[in-house]
């Protein structure tokens, strides 16, 4: 039985694992597992994860690396990190896009070939380590992906406004249904697939009539490559018009709804103080990091919805694939402790939500490392676990702070009540 059919919520935990490593005058490549010090380190923190009772780790793939030129695959760290994995019994839920693509292709996600390179990358992953991953995650938060390389120029290939948001969509779930199809060809019915999405809400000011289009476009989109790869646009989706404006061919929208997958589990990310933006009469922002909205914490109220919303709207199990607050170790236990319970309530009241994922296992480093020259010292954010600590001799240490005591506290809870 898979551990999403037995009726038991499960804990997880996740090492932060973006990978943007194009980089041009200003803008430095990121790789978080760099900035972590996980490639070094990856043996001890899987163990860290087991340690605080975690039964699942997401984990995300360095496609750049892997794939460092055109043809050439070079396995071998992700083979000692699959290696670990058998030996701790942790449950891999692979990340195999968690942001950016190889350098060398050109272009990035609007490269017409994409979903080709993306797909064999997957296919070779899944023949390659199927004995001990059976759980993908194709697309990580698709609607971040577009928002920031489509409609925000923020990532490459730095398109702007709803044209290059719409067309980052469309690439990003042909490749998703693609590299979907071509896991479940290699592993058969072992495979399992975990869709994950931001889960981004709007307040306010949202019915003047200065944000009201913009607001009813924004939401719509937040589900827009879901709804595509799982076949759920047609001619009356509100965003079938934009996506034919921008380049989406109707034959493009009848493949889709004629290849629909569709996930195992709904994964929802909710960050109680990031994931509601805050629209204001006479105000307007672009979004993103460049221009942001103002943000409101609606707590386990957002939480609720959001779950409650993915869980109706495509009919699966629902798991919380991230969450945290980033703040004070006492700040992190009240949330970790109130979302524990908000899922404890949801489970009770019948909506079938089967995990929770405290996001991430240690500290990570802000995105907006990318934009400065500053240490990344400077950029720390304490969301974890456990605590980053320079060790100084360029690699850091993790320190475990009282909010692993709660999370292990809640996993083996869980774990007793199961037994």
């Amino acid at each position: 039985m898979h551990w999403s059919d037995d009726g038991r919520l499960h804990f997880a935990l996740g090492i932060e694992d973006t990978f943007v490593p194009q980089a041009r005058p200003g803008e430095r490549a990121i790789d978080e597992y760099e900035l972590t010090d996980h490639y070094r380190r990856y043996a001890s923190d899987l163990g860290l994860a087991v340690d605080v009772g975690a039964e699942l780790l997401r984990w995300g793939v360095p496609w750049y690396r892997v794939s460092p030129e055109p043809g050439v695959w070079d396995w071998s760290w992700v083979d000692r990190v699959m290696a670990r994995f058998r030996e701790t019994g942790l449950t891999p839920v692979v990340d195999l896009l968690h942001y950016g693509t190889p350098l060398w292709l050109e272009g990035q996600f609007a490269n017409p070939d994409y979903p080709t390179h993306v797909t064999e990358y997957a296919a070779r992953f899944a023949a390659r380590y199927g004995d001990v991953a059976t759980d993908y995650t194709p697309v990580n938060e698709p609607v971040i992906h577009a928002l920031f390389t489509g409609e925000y120029g923020y990532w490459p290939p730095y398109l702007t406004g709803a044209a290059g948001s719409a067309r980052m969509a469309t690439a990003l779930a042909t490749g998703f249904v693609s590299t979907q199809y071509a896991i479940a060809r290699e592993l058969g019915d072992a495979a399992r697939f975990v869709h994950v999405e931001a889960g981004i809400r709007y307040v306010g000011d949202v019915d003047a009539p200065e944000h009201r289009d913009t607001v009813a476009r924004l939401r719509d989109q937040a589900f827009l490559v879901e709804d595509l790869v799982t076949g759920g646009v047609d001619a009356d989706h509100p965003l079938a018009a934009g996506l034919l404006a921008h380049g989406t061919t109707p034959a493009q929208l009848d493949w889709f709804r004629e290849h629909a997958v569709r996930p195992d589990v709904m994964g929802v990310n909710y960050y109680p103080l990031h994931s509601t933006e805050v629209f204001e009469r006479g105000v307007h922002h672009g979004g993103g990091f460049a221009d942001p909205r103002p943000y409101r914490d609606t707590g386990t109220e957002g939480l609720r919805d959001v779950l409650t919303t993915y869980a109706e709207r495509y009919g699966a199990p629902v798991m919380l694939t991230e969450t945290c607050v980033t703040g004070t170790v006492a700040e992190r236990i009240a949330w970790l402790d109130a979302s524990v319970s908000t899922l404890h309530e949801l489970r009770s009241e019948g909506l079938p939500v089967v995990g929770y994922t405290w996001w991430p296992l240690f500290d990570m480093y802000e995105w907006t490392w990318r934009h400065t020259e500053a240490p990344r010292s400077e950029h720390l954010l304490t969301m974890g676990l456990y605590d980053l600590v320079e060790d100084g001799d360029g690699g850091l240490d993790r320190v475990r702070n009282p909010v692993a005591d709660a999370f292990a506290r809640h996993a083996r809870s869980a774990a007793a009540i199961a037994a």
